[in-house]
């Protein structure tokens, strides 16, 4: 496995105790190296793709959704799922009819969001081209796209909108993406 490496000195490759050939110890890194992984939710200027499964009731209705409608190039398959390239991220769906839809919403500046959802952050410019080749679509949205928390610190455009098996997604967009986890 691949890991980060966010300290000034050499990767390391483990931060628990191990030994080596033959029972010998192996050289183990010091505790600001293993600290330093720790922090794997903080960003260099590159950041790593997610991956993301998801469930939906028709691998047929995904591709034509994410392929088609989204624009997202396809990966690997096989009968029950399917990868996609999703702005440089893999989502992979997944033939899992019981386990589709979203059941819950939570308030957000007035708008009731899908508590589970996901999406991505896009330039302002991408994300008015997804909002108009979206509304020419007719694609219904659940939210509309539209600017929240206008005026203040976070600012940001976004829209929601459900997949064929009730998977929601949000793209959103900054105007400063350094306001992005801005309090």
């Amino acid at each position: 496995m691949h890991r980060l490496h966010l300290s000034g000195g050499p990767p390391r490759t483990d931060c628990r105790d191990s030994q080596g050939e033959a029972g010998r110890p192996t050289p183990q890194p010091n505790r600001t190296d293993c600290e330093s992984l720790s922090i794997m939710s903080e960003s260099t200027a590159v950041l790593p793709p997610f991956h993301l499964a998801f469930p939906v009731h028709s691998i047929a209705s995904a591709r034509e959704f994410y392929g088609d409608l989204l624009g997202c190039s396809e990966g690997r398959s096989a009968e029950d799922w399917v990868d996609f390239n999703f702005y440089g991220h893999q989502i992979v769906a997944h033939l899992a009819p019981e386990e589709c839809g979203h059941r819950k919403t939570s308030a957000v500046d007035g708008d009731a969001v899908p508590v589970r959802h996901f999406g991505v952050v896009l330039s302002m410019a991408q994300w008015e081209a997804a909002a108009d080749k979206l509304k020419a679509a007719g694609l219904q949205f659940i939210i509309e796209p539209h600017i929240r928390f206008k005026g203040e610190v976070g600012e940001q455009a976004t829209m929601f909108f459900l997949d064929p098996s009730g998977n929601a997604l949000e793209l959103k967009a900054f105007a400063n993406i350094a306001s992005l986890f801005a309090k």
